[in-house]
């Protein structure tokens, strides 16, 4: 049987990962979560900042990383200075201080194309999963597991399925637009 919770999930999670990225975006102000994307090479593997050293944000324009071993500093300096972030680390023995720029008006034109196209990329895996749902009730037809009554009728739930987390991946571009445009 054709079980449409399971396609409702996936486009679910799909903006679940879309979330995520949109909060690694710099905004103005610092954000921990900024440095989630950012993976470290240490100990002969790749591991995210937050298991290497402590994150925290002391004041709104500052990300301060509290490095737990020595040998590690040189390494997570590298990893910040190649991310997409435009941040400028700056070493005090174990602690890495992070000074959040303003954002100028290039870079926030930059950022809402980024966001445009993080959430076409999440539209885009929203509308794969659809089409997988009605791949699959197609097969369910052709194989008269389903009659064609109830193919339409699972067709449309999946339709409005997906319709809705296009809206909510669209309100997640407009309300981080906002976030970012606003001074």
């Amino acid at each position: 049987m054709f079980d449409e919770k399971s396609y409702s999930l996936k486009m679910a999670k799909a903006i679940e990962v879309f979330s995520k990225e949109l909060s690694s975006l710099r905004t103005g102000r610092a954000n921990a979560a900024m440095l989630d994307l950012v993976k470290v090479d240490v100990y002969g593997q790749q591991m995210p900042i937050n298991q290497v050293g402590s994150i925290t944000t002391p004041e709104p324009r500052m990300i301060n990383i509290q490095v737990w071993d020595q040998n590690n500093v040189n390494s997570i300096d590298a990893a910040i200075k190649k991310s997409e972030l435009g941040l400028n680390p700056q070493i005090d023995g174990q602690l890495i201080r992070l000074p959040i720029p303003e954002l100028n008006e290039e870079r926030r034109i930059e950022l809402k194309k980024l966001i445009k196209s993080m959430g076409e990329k999440c539209k885009i895996s929203i509308r794969n999963i659809r089409r997988d749902g009605n791949e699959e009730l197609k097969k369910l037809l052709k194989s008269k597991e389903i009659g064609e009554d109830e193919e339409k009728s699972f067709e449309k739930n999946v339709q409005l399925i997906t319709d809705k987390h296009i809206a909510i991946v669209d309100e997640k571009i407009s309300t981080k637009e906002k976030e970012i445009m606003t001074i």
